[in-house]
């Protein structure tokens, strides 16, 4: 997808469809007055006459538009305008999405910028309507014999009010653009059925990744041996039952002007497919525990949108990629592991398995002395229960990146709730034959997970997201999402702005 942005009047834009957001009450907004105006009042009478119902997300395609440069002029109804906020903004901008990558357009011009939206900018308006776009146009066919035809669409043009509103807008289309990318990535990743994406697949498109990346980006894949002699005995026992090889990941991104400077670290949970080992998870619905590498996903995905947007950070990627598999050497419940950190674990339920492999992964980051830790997880289906699937599960050991993962997620509008971490839930852990147990019980099943996850962590600033509930849809519309790589990227991105503040004040 090309992008470009003008300033001239969209009336005489010589294009194959433009796309005009209008409210269900109220005057036109600015573009589409000039647009209404040029047409002898088109808009404004299809509005009037109730030919054009505004409701949110609703869609009209006007296939002739006299006056006009436009092959064709597409409504989309934004609701009322006391209630536009960015929920309402993103509805519409999907609804015009999903219609415009459907027609036989190869470039199309958006007036989406001129919705008025409060403490939001030119450039957040911008990098939402991009990343709707690319989200729009995404297939997963790869599997089928008649794949679904692509979108036609090639060039995406955005109005501008100045040259001023341009830069920004321009600077927030390229982030919409590499995060739409990410966003993709990641779906694809979550998407592909167990028996392809495997810890040795992973471990491929990280070295794909590095190649790709013009020497930006270094991978390093850690076998079996190597993570036996590290001693990371709590993620192998995890892969202990499937013929399928676990692996650690790593990648480097070197960005910032100081090559010492402490990187951020993202970990992701890369379980390719969770039957839940000796303790089998039901048989309705178990396909969809390929998603749990969504985590690992995201990771690859923020790492995919990083390299398009090249921020002046250093930054760490470490994935842990295992199949739980129920084999003749499974790990059993009962059974008790070492972990790289030197804490013993009784594994009294191999279904638990996540923060198996999480824990020696957030051990072997510390050797990089972090600024900071985040690791994304499909980790407990008690998130669902707590937050549904809106908001994913928050916890943290540091109340500043608690905040900053917070503000992160408002900003890109993918959101996250924070839950408490408090001592009284690690007792929930306590076990009579090692130091702790991998699970809590049924009461606060969430946060007991975060409680055996913060054992790991004491030596740096770390959040921990649950993404159980907001990785992938199931039912009619089954397929993994990409989140949260817009609030991880938009995390990055703060850090970097922050970076940048103390920079200037010194």
């Amino acid at each position: 997808m090309q992008f470009s942005v003008q300033t001239a009047n969209p009336a005489k834009a010589e294009t194959d469809c433009v796309v005009v957001p209008v409210f269900k009450d109220g005057e036109l907004l600015p573009a589409a007055a000039k647009l209404d105006d040029a047409s002898e009042r088109l808009i404004g009478q299809l509005v009037e006459r109730g030919d054009f119902d505004a409701t949110l997300g609703n869609v009209l395609m006007v296939p002739f538009a006299p006056g006009l440069c436009t092959a064709r002029l597409m409504l989309v109804g934004l609701g009322k305008q006391e209630n536009c906020q960015e929920t309402a903004f993103l509805r519409a901008l999907d609804a015009a999405s999903e219609a415009l990558i459907k027609l036989p357009a190869d470039d199309a011009v958006t007036t989406f910028i001129d919705v008025p939206l409060e403490d939001r900018d030119s450039a957040w308006k911008a990098r939402k309507i991009l990343e709707a776009i690319v989200r729009a146009g995404y297939r997963f066919d790869r599997f089928k014999s008649s794949p679904t035809p692509l979108s036609s669409l090639k060039q995406l043009t955005l109005t501008a009010h100045d040259s001023d509103d341009a830069r920004h807008i321009e600077a927030g289309a390229q982030e919409g653009l590499a995060i739409g990318d990410g966003i993709n990535y990641t779906r694809t990743l979550a998407n592909l059925p167990g028996n392809v994406c495997t810890p040795r697949y992973l471990a491929g498109e990280a070295e794909i990744l590095a190649t790709e990346s013009s020497g930006a980006l270094t991978a390093e894949i850690l076998d079996e041996d190597a993570l036996e002699a590290l001693g990371a005995g709590s993620l192998l026992s995890v892969g202990r039952g499937s013929a399928e090889p676990t692996r650690l990941i790593v990648m480097h991104y070197r960005g910032a002007d100081n090559p010492d400077e402490a990187p951020h670290v993202l970990v992701g949970k890369g379980i390719t497919f969770d039957s839940g080992g000796i303790s089998l998870k039901p048989g309705a619905g178990m396909d969809e525990m390929k998603f749990d590498m969504g985590g690992a996903a995201s990771v690859f995905g923020t790492a995919k949108a990083v390299l398009g947007i090249r921020p002046r950070l250093n930054l760490v990627f470490i994935v842990a990629a295992a199949e739980n598999m129920p084999g003749s050497k499974a790990t059993k419940p009962g059974d008790i592991v070492t972990t790289l950190k030197g804490l013993t674990v009784e594994v009294l339920n191999t279904d638990a398995e996540g923060r198996l492999a999480l824990c020696d992964a957030l051990t072997y980051a510390e050797r990089f002395e972090p600024a900071s830790v985040v690791d994304i997880a499909t980790l407990t289906g008690a998130v669902i229960t707590g937050l549904g699937h809106h908001a994913s599960g928050l916890l943290s050991n540091d109340d500043d990146i608690a905040l900053d993962v917070l503000d992160a997620g408002e900003t890109a509008w993918d959101r996250a709730w924070h839950l408490p971490l408090w001592d009284e839930y690690q007792q929930q852990l306590d076990s009579n034959f090692a130091d702790l147990a991998n699970i809590g019980g049924a009461p606060a099943g969430t946060i007991t997970a975060g409680c055996f996850l913060s054992r790991f962590t004491d030596n740096y600033p770390w959040a921990h997201l649950d993404i159980a509930g907001t990785a992938w849809h199931s039912g009619k519309q089954k397929g993994a999402t990409g989140r949260p790589v817009g609030l991880l990227t938009q995390y990055l991105l703060d850090r970097q702005n922050e970076a940048d503040v103390e920079d200037a004040e010194r």
